[in-house]
């Protein structure tokens, strides 16, 4: 069995990022969504919430979980027995930083392989930063994000 890790801070989770993960059930038994608590990022959302959005948008789905991390990503794959780390690439410019963690990430775990996959051209431009962004200013989010999370942020940046 197949079993890929989807390791990033979802802070929130957007339409890009779901995409990559229904590219990702196409190649892979399970997907598991592994959330970093990333304290450094402030995130918006708690760890919880992260985790609660993400099982809400898949709920029935049983090859996809979401779990919470700290720590690096290899000991997170070594303790999930996964050897796939599932990366998305937006746009060229992601390439190089991408490129240098994966063997940064091979260089500590030699099995560990990373997967890069593109998601649908109109999602491309889309980042969490951004829809944050435009969620803290009143801005429509709906094209961007699914409705769980369009509420959540709706709810978090009410005036």
């Amino acid at each position: 069995m197949a079993k890929a890790l989807y390791p990033g801070t979802f802070d929130p989770i957007t339409l890009g990022h779901i995409d990559i993960i229904d590219r990702a059930l196409h190649l892979f038994d399970e997907v598991t969504v592994a959330i970093a608590t990333s304290a450094a990022k402030k995130p918006i959302f708690t760890l919880e919430e992260r985790i609660e959005h993400i099982d809400k948008i898949f709920e029935g789905n049983k090859k996809v979980k979401a779990i919470g991390f700290t720590g690096l990503v290899v000991d997170l794959a070594k303790e999930q027995e996964s050897n796939i780390l599932i990366r998305g690439l937006r746009a060229v410019s992601d390439f190089e930083y991408e490129f240098q963690l994966a063997n940064m990430n091979r260089a500590m775990s030699p099995d560990l392989e990373s997967v890069f996959l593109t998601p649908k051209a109109k999602f491309s431009f889309l980042s969490s930063t951004l829809v944050r962004e435009i969620a803290s200013m009143g801005g429509k989010i709906e094209s961007f994000v699914d409705p769980i999370v369009m509420n959540a942020l709706q709810e978090k940046f009410k005036k």
